[in-house]
């Protein structure tokens, strides 16, 4: 008698944590405004669950029912791609993370050259409106697990499951000619100064003196968006800056960014770029600084700007419809990077 209540207890139990976790799935995919057509599906073209892949791979996006556009660019039926390496599925009614472990294409590219260490790692895709929020019904691919290991051949592209003839190209070369930008432009960091020990997941804040900034797809003069290099060297100036972990973008327009960085010492430098993602001519880069993580680090706090980086009479700015969508998006609210420490072509 007694065994059969403790079975029938246990069994009650599990019946609640089931329908817990059910509840808890149901409410993480409550999606965003934006809908999805039925039957609307994104997946990796030429990486099948259990691949493996070499250490620098290209990684090929495909999407059926719906169109690829710019973010920031609003267009129904549409969207733009974001990889997921090593993440769980964030909140679907915010905008997706941009760090380490998300990806973000917002110039509507359909493929990416991504570095990774050897080892096992899981990539998923998922659409995002011009706001970088999942649609409703989320559009996703399924996650697959890849072995990664130096020297293996590349992924060869699956002809079946080709992109459909909706998907916009990717662009992958530099516009004939450079943007001009102001003789007296600057672009520097508001936080941290250089040498600081900051935590592992500081707020990064941007300044930017004599230019506007505009968003990535958004050609209007003066005017460009934010790049933070992490450990890495200048880009070729006359190319689309790298997107990958040490070359993050900041297309929709943002002033500050929540990162993840591993205890240690790390070079950070911003560099603007055109709505292509294109540095300037002259290009607008800041000095690099040093900085070390320390997992024990205080909050940051605000610091004043040096005298010769002052705002002048034609400060920071950034359209007013795009003023605050764009800071939540930047924020990883609850980061769960790893830092690759690896830079990509």
């Amino acid at each position: 008698m007694f065994g059969t209540t403790l079975r029938t207890l246990a069994i009650s139990i599990a019946a609640c944590v089931a329908a817990s976790n059910l509840a808890l799935a149901q409410a993480r995919l409550k999606a965003g405004a934006s809908p999805s057509p039925p039957g609307a599906a994104v997946y990796f073209t030429d990486i099948k669950d259990g691949a493996t892949l070499p250490t620098t791979v290209t990684i090929r996006f495909g999407v059926r029912g719906m169109e690829l556009a710019p973010a920031g660019h609003p267009k129904p039926n549409s969207g733009h791609h974001h990889l997921l390496i090593d993440a769980e599925l964030p909140s679907m009614d915010e905008p997706i993370p941009n760090d380490f472990n998300h990806l973000h294409f917002g110039n509507a590219q359909t493929e990416a050259q991504v570095r990774l260490t050897p080892g096992e790692h899981t990539l998923q895709l998922l659409l995002g409106d011009e706001n970088h929020i999942p649609h409703s019904p989320p559009v996703m691919s399924e996650r697959v697990r890849v072995r990664v290991v130096e020297g293996a051949p590349a992924p060869v592209a699956d002809n079946a499951a080709a992109p459909s003839s909706t998907q916009a190209p990717s662009p992958t070369q530099a516009p004939s000619a450079r943007h001009s930008s102001p003789a007296n432009a600057k672009v520097y960091f508001v936080y941290p100064p250089d040498g600081a020990v900051i935590s592992t997941t500081p707020t990064i804040r941007f300044g930017l003196t004599n230019m506007g900034v505009a968003p990535a797809g958004v050609e209007k003069a003066n005017t460009g968006h934010h790049h933070l290099l992490i450990d890495a060297p200048l880009p070729l100036l006359d190319q689309p800056i790298p997107l990958d972990f040490n070359h993050l973008h900041f297309g929709a327009g943002q002033t500050e960014a929540q990162i993840t960085l591993t205890p240690g010492v790390h070079t950070l430098q911003l560099i603007l770029g055109d709505e292509n993602h294109v540095p300037h001519d002259p290009a607008v880069y800041s000095k690099p600084i040093k900085v070390t993580v320390s997992e024990n680090a205080p909050a940051e706090t605000a610091v004043a700007v040096p005298r010769d980086k002052a705002p002048s009479a034609k400060p920071q700015k950034r359209a007013r419809a795009q003023e605050q969508r764009p800071r939540r998006q930047a924020r990883s609210r609850s980061p769960r990077s790893s830092y690759y420490g690896q830079d990509e072509e």
